[in-house]
């Protein structure tokens, strides 16, 4: 069975569907399909763990390697998120952004929140901090 390695949008907290905006890539970025992605300077760019302003997660890929592209983004405050976590995680336990954007793991800057317990052969479903979203700013 494939097993998607990024992340998917798993549901609202609030309920509803996810809103979904488009955004101008950073020049040379290279964004995949369920890589969260942070505002820097007025365009986005792939996040980094502890980054103030992630936006979310891509829909699809866009590869920006000669500019002018641009990305559409989830970008629901509360969205809910869906990963390949090979660890068991308890609900509200701190995680972190791992370096290529696509997964989690273990926290140093409490970029995501658990939202429910896992097992380690079940996706984990995360959330991404107060202080860390876009939206807080």
């Amino acid at each position: 069975v494939y097993k998607r390695q990024a992340f998917q949008w798993a549901f609202n907290i609030s309920g509803g569907m996810p809103l979904i905006q488009t955004f101008i890539v950073k020049d040379t970025e290279v964004i995949t399909e369920g890589m969260m992605v942070s505002m820097d300077t007025g365009e986005v760019d792939k996040a980094a763990h502890g980054d103030a302003a992630i936006i979310g997660i891509a829909v699809h890929d866009a590869d920006n390697t000669d500019d002018g592209l641009t990305v559409r983004v989830i970008v629901n405050r509360d969205a809910v998120y869906s990963v390949v976590d090979a660890n068991a995680r308890a609900v509200d336990a701190d995680l972190d952004l791992d370096t290529a954007a696509t997964g989690v793991t273990t926290d140093s800057s409490h970029t995501f929140k658990v939202f429910r317990d896992s097992s380690a052969t079940e996706p984990t479903l995360v959330y991404i901090n107060a202080g860390n979203h876009w939206l807080d700013a």
